[in-house]
């Protein structure tokens, strides 16, 4: 199995499970995984945000870890991955005011290439105003701009995740083993036990 190189846009906030879970689990799968955020250096940190599900009408949330980032956002180029990474988070909301982030989610679904997005990560596809006549899910909240940017929103519930092409996407961490795992077939990562 060739070794998959992937990119993970980060960023302060980014939901905890949504990145720690993602990064380590791909890298366990044989994946070499760059997590980058925008004016931040390899070495650098992001802090993260828990977010649980309490019975509220929306998530709960609390300061999570420091994520230590392993690349260099102003060093990447789209062309050198095979695949991206978009967790949720609180980062997504403001990473998409950032054109270099809007233009390498714009090249990596031009060029066909993997992607997966989690929770609130798909305010990121939308703004980059990819979606259209795409089939795909996130943070039910987020439904009303995913429609609004063209995609056909799939509510496939908390622990689903919805695969359109290249495109998988879920709407929360509670969908980690349906989700990495799709995105692993997409990847053509094979795990053998």
């Amino acid at each position: 199995m060739p070794l998959r190189k992937l990119l993970l846009l980060a960023g302060d906030y980014v939901e905890d499970y949504e990145i720690m879970v993602p990064f380590q689990a791909l890298q366990m799968a044989g994946c070499d995984v760059h997590a980058v955020c925008p004016e931040r250096r390899a070495g650098d940190a992001v802090r993260t945000a828990i977010h649980d599900f309490e019975g509220d009408q929306t998530y709960s949330e609390k300061r999570g870890h420091n994520f230590l980032l392993n690349a260099t956002f102003a060093e990447v180029s789209a062309a050198d991955y095979d695949g991206l990474v978009i967790p949720g988070g609180r980062a997504p909301e403001y990473l998409r005011l950032n054109g270099r982030v809007i233009e390498l989610v714009r090249e990596f679904m031009r060029s066909g290439k993997p992607v997966a997005a989690v929770c609130h990560g798909v305010q990121l596809l939308a703004a980059a105003d990819v979606l259209k006549g795409r089939r795909a899910t996130g943070y039910a909240a987020c439904a009303p701009e995913m429609r609004l940017a063209g995609a056909e929103y799939v509510d496939c519930g908390i622990t689903g995740a919805v695969v359109d092409g290249k495109l998988v996407t879920a709407q929360a961490w509670p969908a980690h083993p349906e989700w990495l795992a799709a995105f692993l077939g997409v990847l053509g990562v094979r795990i053998s036990g």
